[in-house]
């Protein structure tokens, strides 16, 4: 029956749905990157200047801060004749789409656009805007690279995730339920994971029999290590996801033994979505360079010795409000290789900047560092934080604040606090002018010094 299912929502279910009634061109987008991906890298490189050189012509003619920027420069986009030409255009900072927002919408589409914030990963939460048709063309590369890892369209899915802040309303939350049971999919709340309530994620899997099993690194970690630890079997999926953070060789192999079935790394951010994925032979991510161009810019981040440099992105499809050579401020390791897979898309080796640290409580709760830019970027009036633990039972959290904080920003997040560390962790706020940088010119979102768990 669930087999029917998913064969029924991906050739008949979501095409009537997003074809023929929302008449939006996501599956014919599908169907060309599914082909465009076995080209040869020189075709797939002459296919990635080709909508480059489009998009900068178009970004001189209808974006005013692209077009005061190279005008000050003293160049055009017909100056631009090779990827070395366009790696010296200054670089898009997340600081520049806040202070140039409006500046960087496209004159003639400034009201279609659909906008995200971005969860604040560095310290400070981005807001930015996307054509519709860019959002249907990175959901097409998004199903492209999670069909590499085995989880095609309507693939029965648990997915370990992070659930937002506040309380949803009742409606907002049968729309979701809705929308995930239609896509054969269930959300459970990874920053409610305790070290007492491991048995019922483990229920969940057994419950559900998801054929993908997928969420952020770190809680799934922990659930692996209490698989092994406890001898506890649960239903095996037939492949695990790794997002929102790095899965390192060691963490997989622990991973693949405690669930029995192969693991995938992935690399994405809200701007752009999935930007590199990891396909069968797992050489590497592939790097989705039909619908991106990815950079390893030496930038005063990247780190002077080895080959890590900083990921820079320009979205090739998203006309509406374009980031052209936008600093996403995560590190990487490119790969010389080509994969054995056949396909011609290039390779990075590892995503070296996704890790945050984790928070851990005396009655045995730990709390992913990613739950934190959930918090912050909800909660007004906070400009910059940083979660520093240096003692079991003990939260310093240093806020700079904004104009808009006051004593209702406050009690939101003790509140919030509350509900996923308990009462057995005493929290200090401490309002400062500024957050220290790392020697690498970046904030240090979650500082813990206690040694880890897993």
């Amino acid at each position: 029956m669930r087999q029917w299912y998913e064969t029924a929502f991906r050739h008949v279910l979501f095409p009537a749905y997003e074809s023929v009634l929302r008449h939006r061109s996501t599956l014919s987008w599908l169907e060309s990157y599914e082909s465009d991906q076995w080209l040869s890298p020189s075709e797939i490189a002459d296919i990635q200047w080709w909508r480059l050189k489009l998009l900068l012509e178009f970004a001189y003619r209808e974006v005013p801060y692209y077009r005061k920027q190279w005008r000050a420069l003293g160049m055009t986009p017909g100056d631009i004749t090779s990827m070395d030409d366009f790696s010296a255009l200054p670089l898009l900072t997340k600081a520049d789409v806040r202070a140039n927002f409006d500046d960087l919408k496209a004159t003639s589409m400034k009201d279609e656009l659909l906008y995200k914030t971005t969860g604040g990963s560095t310290g400070e939460p981005t807001r930015f805007g996307y054509s519709r048709e860019s959002n249907n063309r990175r959901h097409a590369v998004m199903w492209r690279g999670y069909k590499w890892a085995g989880a095609p369209l309507g693939a029965r899915s648990l997915m370990l995730w992070g659930a937002g802040v506040g309380t949803p309303s009742v409606k907002q939350r049968v729309k979701d339920h809705v929308y995930h049971a239609v896509f054969s999919r269930r959300v459970v709340n990874s920053f409610h994971m305790t070290e007492a309530n491991m048995a019922q994620y483990a229920d969940f899997i057994d419950a559900y029999q998801p054929r993908v099993l997928l969420g952020y690194t770190g809680p799934l970690i922990r659930l692996a290590q209490w698989l092994r630890d406890t001898g506890r079997q649960v239903h095996r999926p037939a492949t695990f996801i790794s997002c929102g953070e790095a899965m390192h060789e060691f963490q997989r192999e622990l991973i693949e033994s405690a669930f029995g079935c192969p693991a995938f790394n992935t690399y994405g951010c809200r701007e752009f979505m999935l930007i590199a994925a990891e396909c069968e032979q797992h050489e590497g991510l592939h790097i989705n360079s039909d619908h991106l161009v990815v950079e390893l810019a030496k930038t005063a981040d990247a780190p002077r010795d080895g080959e890590s440099g900083e990921v820079v992105v320009t979205d090739l499809s998203n006309y509406g409000m374009p980031l052209i050579r936008y600093a996403t401020t995560d590190l990487a390791t490119p790969s010389h290789q080509t994969c054995s897979c056949g396909r011609g898309l290039p390779l990075i080796k590892q995503v070296d900047g996704r890790v945050l640290d984790a928070i851990h409580t005396p009655d045995g709760r730990v709390l992913p560092g990613m739950f934190f830019p959930f918090l912050f970027k909800e909660t007004k009036g906070v400009t910059r934080y940083q979660v520093v633990q240096n003692q079991l039972d003990r939260l310093d959290l240093n806020i700079v604040r904004g104009p808009a904080f006051d004593e209702d920003s406050l009690a939101f997040i003790r509140h919030e606090l509350h509900k996923v560390l308990g009462d057995s962790v005493q929290l200090a706020c401490h309002f400062v002018d500024d957050i220290p940088l790392t020697r690498s010119g970046k904030t240090r979102l979650t500082i813990s010094d206690l040694k880890p768990t897993v």
